[in-house]
């Protein structure tokens, strides 16, 4: 059984604006990518990484080589990404993994000590600017999912 694979750009009407949001990953993902190659950047996703229950393991590779892990990594999703404008498995693909890259930073919110602070006051939940950093990411992890959920085949969904 073959499953068939969708992509916006071959898409109609509106399913066809999805395009907008996949371009727009492709540049979030190339200039996050590119300022993991920064030394700047290195230092200021330390406490991030350090404190994550998914990616900890990478600090083996020290500062810079954990940044520049990464960064390999979020140019790697930005190209299937571009990709994906021409091939639905490519879509999918790169879809996926920025899902799972937004599902791990948007983390940080609850694993990254000083972060948040939880309290039963009048403002139960209140953020530093770190946290309202990371708190964005909520939205690049949703776009990330309508666009895999654009990605698969038509059945799949309505089921």
């Amino acid at each position: 059984m073959k499953v068939a694979l969708n992509i916006a750009e071959n898409g109609q009407g509106s399913y066809r604006l999805l395009a907008i949001l996949r371009w727009v990953m492709v540049i979030i993902f190339v200039s996050f990518g590119i300022q993991k190659f920064t030394l700047q950047s290195a230092q200021g996703i330390v406490q991030f990484i350090s404190n994550s229950p998914f990616i900890s393991w990478i600090s083996v590779f020290g500062v810079r080589g954990e940044a520049y892990f990464l960064g390999v990594v979020e140019l790697g999703i930005a190209a299937l990404l571009a990709a994906g404008a021409f091939s639905p498995l490519l879509s999918a693909l790169g879809s996926l993994m920025g899902v799972i890259t937004f599902f791990i930073t948007w983390s940080f919110f609850f694993t990254t000590p000083g972060v948040v602070k939880w309290s039963l006051s009048a403002d139960p939940m209140a953020w530093n600017l770190t946290g309202e950093f990371i708190f964005k990411d909520i939205v690049l992890l949703c776009v990330c999912v309508v666009l895999l959920l654009a990605s698969l085949p038509r059945s799949r969904l309505h089921d």
